[in-house]
């Protein structure tokens, strides 16, 4: 079955604790995501993030925790593919 995918904008959010990624609901619900979702940059660097539905996030964003994506080398407002994880 073929994971559900958007490009959506990483943005860099202080208050967003690490490991974890806001995203709007209704992103959620479309891409089918229930708890984790896999980001893919530029089709070669990929991170994992518990997702947490939050309503004050645009439609558009994923906002995940400020040092945790410098550390990782991702700029923010950087354009990512974001699906659910893979369940194997």
């Amino acid at each position: 079955m073929q994971r559900k995918e958007r490009r959506l904008r990483l943005r860099w959010r202080e208050e967003v604790p690490a490991g974890k990624a806001f995203m709007h609901p209704d992103t959620m619900n479309e891409l089918s995501i229930s708890s984790d979702i896999e980001v893919v940059i530029a089709g070669k660097k990929k991170l994992y993030f518990t997702a947490m539905p939050n309503e004050s996030v645009p439609r558009g964003e994923v906002w995940c925790n400020t040092d945790e994506l410098k550390s990782n080398g991702v700029a923010d407002n950087s354009i990512a593919t974001i699906r659910a994880k893979r369940v194997e």
